[in-house]
């Protein structure tokens, strides 16, 4: 199969090389008729293998190394974007993006978590994969209020494995930095749009995820904890990552029921690494709607909102799991 196909997708891998055998071709009438056969052809069954992915397909799909990243989306819908670097304490963490943009003309902060994009491995060495430590978190903070203070609203990407584990996270405070992020978050007075557009993953992905209104891509997961993490401990066998994925309750469709999520963001067929235009179109039409929204309300009743929001997720008995 293509390397970024997954192995759920092998139905799609041959003919996506016979596609790109007759493109090399000269184009002929016939052959161009062949090509537009077979492509929708694909499209066919991308779209029914995506309409009924399992739980840890989903993991597989958001983990995916193509999916945009937090600087995809800044490019595709924002302009101005001026990058702000470094916590004032220790250092600077590239695993964390922050940065003053315009988005609609209007000015807004981005906060988001990078992995790397693509297949680059030395990207994705410098992103640290995605796993922030505390510098990133206090980064993010100490941006956050300066769009307090300019009254800018705060447009935050999620997509980490989870917070880096390290010895030196520990050393520096990881649990710390986290914990005030939630604390300030709760009480930033100034509209906050999350968006989860890959994996969040457990206080990695909350320690920049306390908004008004939380936006989750249709393929991406959000979870206390990474599947196979999961299984190791319930378990002893983390081979069983299938099954707690299952259990985990991860996906966009479970999280909206559940109340910790407001809205679904769909992707084009197949995903959105399959195409980062549409992706990016589709998340627009989501994000100018929810920012319009929350900009909209007092803060008092903004921030009341968010408490409640928050205050209210697991209240579901015992009917809703």
């Amino acid at each position: 199969m293509p390397p970024d196909l997954l192995d759920f997708e092998e139905p799609i891998g041959v003919l996506l090389k016979e596609i790109e055998a007759l493109s090399m071709l000269p184009r002929t009438g016939e052959r161009q008729l062949s090509l537009d056969t077979l492509k929708r052809r694909v499209d066919s069954i991308r779209s029914d293998i995506y309409s009924k992915l399992t739980p840890w397909q989903r993991v597989l799909v958001a983990r995916h190394q193509n999916r945009p990243t937090v600087l995809d989306y800044v490019d595709h819908l924002c302009t101005e974007f001026t990058e702000i670097s470094g916590d004032r304490r220790y250092a600077d963490d590239h695993a964390i993006v922050t940065g003053f943009a315009r988005y609609k003309g209007e000015p807004v902060l981005i906060v988001g978590h990078h992995k790397g994009g693509g297949g680059d491995t030395k990207q994705k060495v410098y992103r640290n994969f995605g796993y922030a430590k505390p510098e990133g978190y206090r980064k993010a903070l100490r941006a956050m209020k300066l769009a307090e203070k300019f009254r800018r609203p705060v447009l935050a990407f999620i997509d980490t494995p989870a917070a880096y584990p390290g010895m030196e996270s520990e050393e520096r405070g990881i649990s710390e930095a986290i914990a005030l992020n939630l604390r300030e978050m709760a009480a930033l007075d100034v509209p906050i749009v999350v968006c989860v557009h890959g994996e969040g993953g457990s206080g990695g992905a909350l320690g920049i995820a306390i908004g008004d209104w939380i936006l989750m891509h249709e393929f991406a997961i959000y979870s206390v904890i990474p599947p196979e993490g999961c299984a190791a401990i319930l378990w002893r066998d983390s081979a069983r990552k299938v099954e707690a994925a299952d259990a985990l309750k991860i996906t966009a469709p479970d999280l909206l029921r559940l109340g910790v999520i407001d809205e679904i963001v769909p992707e084009p067929p197949g995903g959105a690494h399959t195409n980062h235009n549409v992706a990016a179109a589709l998340f627009d039409t989501a994000l100018e709607r929810a920012l319009a929204a929350v900009s909209a309300m007092d803060s008092p009743t903004r921030l009341e909102a968010r408490y409640r929001k928050f205050r209210a997720m697991g209240n579901i008995g015992i009917d809703g799991l």
